[in-house]
């Protein structure tokens, strides 16, 4: 009925400018009804290229023409057409150049999305081409020269010394293999296939297990790590624990990498409705303004990747810069969103960073069988 209502709101209006330039022989009357109902196209009349206001202005003719033939007498309907007729003409005109005028813009601005969208593909796969020389190199370069030397070793009647460099192959092999992981994640996530398990967890469990992870670094580094007892942090959610701690971990060194040795780390939270909120800030460098978006984006490395250290934990240390890109994937993939504020970038100050982890508070497995499976183990152990 509200439709219904407006619709037959807007013919009276239409028959009312129509009667006005009939009278003063001005069809201009019309423009303002023509250009409201051309400026009511959807962007999907845009994107399919349909111009519904044309069409319409092309049936109110044919049926004008129609009812004037069957209603009037001869005269009186050719008199009718040949004063409504020229004014429709002209409305279809002024509908026709308006219509296609917002299509042109239309496709010019979808154009302009498409040529972003390809200056920042360009821009990601230098920034790939940089950071596979950069990140790639180190652990090869280890592994090549631990090899060589083993080979000499062997040459030498020395095979008794191997466990040393063999440890050193391994800690390379164990830096490729994080490398592709990350890389096969981010090609999961930007093809919608990372698929979740759900399963029971609180988030105070994921922490606590991130920090034994992160114990020895924080030690060396002087570091303090604060560990906050917040509201919802106990509380019993459906997650990929797997994936969730992915990125929680991703989150948490990125905080240790870039706050200098003896600063503080906290972590701490809240709950909110539907939602759990974990905020990770730290006494690091901070990040600018307009680097507050890019940390996120794939490869979103700040500063020269040539002049970063390549441990993955020191100082200001090196990375492929995709482990904040992963952690948003993972979190939106399970409903949830990430973002990061800070004052500013400021290597003397250090006015510090706070992430922002918002996780669904699912008390119910979004998958039936994983559901039905906790049922009846629930039942089992009641008494």
């Amino acid at each position: 009925m509200e439709v219904r209502a407006d619709f037959e709101e807007q013919l009276a209006r239409l028959f009312d400018l129509l009667e006005q330039s009939v009278t003063t022989g001005d069809p201009a009357w019309m423009d303002s009804i023509l250009l409201d109902w051309a400026k009511s196209s959807t962007e999907t009349n845009l994107e399919e290229g349909l111009y519904h206001v044309s069409f319409l202005i092309n049936r109110m003719i044919a049926l004008t023409i129609q009812v004037a033939r069957e209603t009037l007498p001869k005269q009186q309907a050719l008199d009718l057409l040949a004063a409504v007729i020229p004014i429709y003409t002209y409305g279809l005109g002024v509908v026709a150049r308006y219509e296609m005028e917002t299509r042109v813009a239309h496709i010019s601005n979808e154009m302009e999305k498409v040529q972003k969208q390809m200056e920042r593909v360009d821009k990601s796969k230098s920034a790939f081409i940089s950071v596979a020389a950069h990140e790639l190199k180190t652990p090869i370069t280890l592994i090549e020269g631990y090899s060589s030397m083993m080979e000499d070793l062997i040459q030498a009647g020395k095979g008794a010394d191997l466990n040393s460099l063999l440890k050193g192959m391994t800690t390379g092999i164990d830096r490729l293999r994080a490398i592709v992981d990350d890389m096969i994640d981010v090609s999961m996530i930007d093809n919608d296939l990372l698929k979740l398990n759900f399963q029971p967890m609180q988030i105070s469990q994921m922490v606590e297990a991130l920090y034994l992870e992160v114990e020895h670094t924080v030690q060396v580094r002087r570091l303090t790590v604060e560990r906050k007892d917040f509201e919802g942090n106990k509380q019993w959610i459906y997650v990929d624990p797997a994936r969730m701690q992915q990125a929680l971990r991703n989150v948490l060194n990125n905080a240790i990498k870039y706050t200098p040795d003896g600063g503080t780390i906290t972590i701490d939270g809240r709950s909110l409705p539907g939602f759990i909120e974990v905020t990770v800030r730290d006494t690091g460098i901070g990040i600018s303004q307009e680097n507050q978006s890019l940390i996120f984006e794939k490869f979103g490395q700040l500063g020269r990747v040539e002049l970063h250290s390549s441990g993955k934990t020191k100082f200001k240390g090196g990375g492929p810069g995709l482990g904040l890109s992963i952690s948003r994937g993972i979190l939106e993939a399970h409903g949830g969103s990430i973002w990061v504020e800070s004052p500013g970038y400021d290597e003397k100050e250090c006015p510090g960073s706070t992430f922002h982890i918002l996780i669904p508070a699912r008390t119910e497995s979004p998958d039936p069988k994983m559901a039905k499976l906790f049922d009846t183990l629930g039942k089992q152990k009641s008494p």
